[in-house]
């Protein structure tokens, strides 16, 4: 871990080349709106929002997600949301596959060892796409869907910058074997 006392840490999927490139070009087809596009090294899905974490808690993070069996899965990211009240818009899938579910899960358990709380709203898999928007443009099905496979995972730091947060990788790890 960095040499401050703490960092805001969360698990995520990161996106390869490939998949980046896919999802830069579907946040250009969604132009039409007012707010603060993602930084397109910065598109990810997160698992779980962790938090401040201390140097004396990162071994325990690490341990979480070192411990894990997870399986690789195929995300579709198929259709663009809007949340009014933070004034985010994100692509994520309508169906969600058992295998995030159940890693998403894990993670959560792992981190309550830990002594973390884990989250009370359903779990919602998403890109954030930009956020601030104040205008949504046309939600629901993407005309061209994007198919993820997922076979890792990431710990993931975020830093905020003078528009937005970053995001820096800081480990990850294979699904299955």
């Amino acid at each position: 871990m960095a040499d401050s006392a703490s960092q805001r840490l969360f698990f995520g999927i990161w996106p390869d080349h490939r998949m980046r490139r896919g999802l830069a070009q579907m946040a250009a087809t969604l132009r039409d709106y007012r707010g603060r596009p993602q930084h397109p090294q910065d598109l990810h899905i997160t698992l779980v929002f962790i938090g401040q974490v201390t140097n004396e808690q990162y071994p325990c993070v690490l341990a979480a997600a070192e411990e894990l069996q997870g399986r690789p899965f195929n995300l579709c990211i198929d259709r663009v949301g809007y949340w009014k009240r933070p004034g985010i818009l994100w692509c994520g899938p309508s169906s969600v596959p058992a295998a995030l579910t159940d890693l998403v899960l894990k993670l959560q358990q792992g981190l309550q060892l830990c002594g973390f709380e884990a989250e009370k709203r359903t779990y919602c898999p998403h890109v954030t796409m930009a956020r601030k928007v104040i205008n949504a443009p046309m939600l629901g099905a993407l005309a061209e869907p994007l198919s993820w496979p997922v076979d890792d995972f990431v710990l993931a730091a975020s830093h905020t910058g003078a528009d937005a947060p970053r995001y820096r990788v800081l480990k990850k790890w294979s699904l299955g074997s």
